[in-house]
Order: C-alpha cells, then sequence, then structure tokens
C-alpha cells in the first residue's frame, strides 16, 4: 500500500458533534434540551444544509412549528453557535501533524457540512493543519456519493490508490472503497489510528 494522502472526514473524527454537548450550555432543563436536540438537529434539516439545499433560516423556522414559542430564542442561539461546541478529538491535532512532520503526506478534510460552517471556518485552528479542505454544501455533494470522491481526487490531484480516507461511517468508507480509495472506519481511538496509519506509512 503506497499512501501519499490521508484524507479525514470532520465529524466524529476531528470534533464531536454531539447534540447534548451544543444545547447545554444554553439550556437546563432536560425535558427542553431533549426536546431542542430532538428537533433542531433532526437529519430532516441537516442532510439538507449538508447539501446546501436549505437556508439558517428555513432551518429555525421548520423548528419553530414543532416547539413551545418559549423555546424560540434559545434554539436560535444554540443553532447560531454550535460551531463553537464542537470540541476536538484528543490526540487527533497530534497525530495530524505527526503525519504531515514524520511521514510527509498530504492531508486533506472531506466534510459533509453547511454553508454555515464553512463561512466560519477560518475561525478553527485545527484548519490551518489541512492542505485543502473540501467541503459539501458549496458543492451541492455529499457522501456517499462518488461524485463527491471524484471532485475531491481533481481538486487535490490525488490518485485514488495513493490516499486512505478515514470516516466514521461504514457506508462513506464503503462508497470510497468502491470509488478506489483506501478506507477506514474511525471509532473513536486514535492510538488504533496512529498505530494503523504508522504500520501503512512506513
Amino acid at each position: 500500500m503506497n499512501i501519499k494522502n490521508v484524507v479525514f472526514d470532520f465529524g466524529q473524527v476531528i470534533i464531536r458533534f454531539v447534540p447534548e454537548i451544543m444545547v447545554s450550555p444554553y439550556v437546563t432543563d432536560k425535558d427542553d434540551k431533549d426536546l431542542i436536540c430532538a428537533v433542531l438537529f433532526d437529519r430532516l434539516y441537516w442532510d439538507k444544509l449538508d447539501k446546501g439545499t436549505i437556508t439558517n433560516e428555513e432551518v429555525l423556522e421548520a423548528c419553530r412549528t414543532r416547539l413551545p414559542e418559549r423555546l424560540w430564542d434559545v434554539t436560535d442561539k444554540i443553532y447560531y453557535n454550535w460551531i463553537y461546541n464542537v470540541p476536538e478529538i484528543e490526540g487527533m491535532r497530534d497525530l495530524i501533524i505527526k503525519l504531515k512532520e514524520k511521514y510527509g503526506v498530504g492531508i486533506y478534510l472531506l466534510s459533509n457540512i453547511s454553508h454555515y460552517f464553512v463561512e466560519h471556518s477560518h475561525e478553527f485552528s485545527i484548519f490551518e493543519l489541512f492542505d485543502k479542505c473540501i467541503y459539501s454544501a458549496p458543492l451541492g455533494i455529499v457522501k456517499p456519493s462518488h461524485e463527491i470522491f471524484d471532485y475531491l481526487c481533481k481538486a487535490c490531484n490525488i490518485n485514488p490508490g495513493e490516499a486512505i480516507f478515514i470516516d466514521d461511517n461504514a457506508s462513506n468508507i464503503a462508497s470510497a472503497i468502491d470509488f478506489g480509495l483506501n478506507g477506514y472506519i474511525f471509532d473513536g481511538d486514535v492510538s488504533k489510528l496512529e498505530e494503523y496509519l504508522d504500520t501503512i506509512l512506513k
């Protein structure tokens, strides 16, 4: 295996995308917290956000039809601040730095993510470690479509057989492998991932 590029997913690989973590700073009542988590982070909206086919305002308006009025303002606040409540997965930043310094491989990001996050991604220093970041919403293409893997490889001048894609979603990895990339399903264990990468990059 001749790996020259490592491509990371974002949510649950670089950061923890956990609704409770994003809601807890603003809501203390458990029932209210559970309700907002269920409504605001419904895949019904986030799949469209990832593809760029729904606006922030449309998401919040839809949420208002499912939430009591007393929770409208705090839901708006949570939505516009969730990006600041996504802690990095411990050890992942150090691993990326190691991959760049020890092995000299290309480091890329491929994420299903909304326009809103993309517009604020410059505020996060971890993105400075990546050679290029590919986000779904501006493209209107989402994983696991082969089209987004094709875009990644062309935009980053990557030979699929010389890259490994790391994602927590088995369907995304299966599609990446079918496209021609190598794949690794991340289970949250950074040490195990590091050990595996050390093995294939030697």
